[in-house]
């Protein structure tokens, strides 16, 4: 499935792309291919492409955070964590976003921060 995004949840591209790599790895499933870029009504766009995932259930937002606890990322509010040892905040994870397909979690449409403890 091809995606575009304009990376405006982001302060710039390069957040965006550390985005692409935080994912990739926490989320190999649903890695993430980067295509190229595209212009539209002058905003530039990331073109990527993702496995899609064919859902088999609701996605129990319970076992998303016990998941996530599990690796280290604590419920900051709503659907948003924050791994504290590696200074990486995860949003957006709610049930449109992450998906199950028998009984396994996929994550899609994830949003990685970057905090300065991880360059710390």
């Amino acid at each position: 499935m091809l995606k575009l995004n304009d990376a405006i949840y982001y302060t710039n591209w390069q957040d965006y792309f550390h985005n692409l790599l935080l994912h990739n790895f926490f989320f190999r499933d649903t890695a993430y291919e980067l295509i190229g870029f595209t212009k539209e009504d002058e905003n530039l766009f990331a073109v990527v492409k993702q496995s899609f995932v064919t859902i088999t259930q609701a996605t129990d937002l319970n076992s998303v955070q016990k998941f996530l606890g599990a690796n280290g990322f604590q419920c900051i509010r709503n659907n948003d964590y924050f791994n504290i040892e590696l200074g990486i905040i995860l949003e957006d994870l709610h049930d449109e976003n992450v998906l199950t397909k028998n009984g396994i979690l996929y994550f899609i449409d994830t949003v990685f921060y970057l905090t300065e403890e991880f360059w710390s």
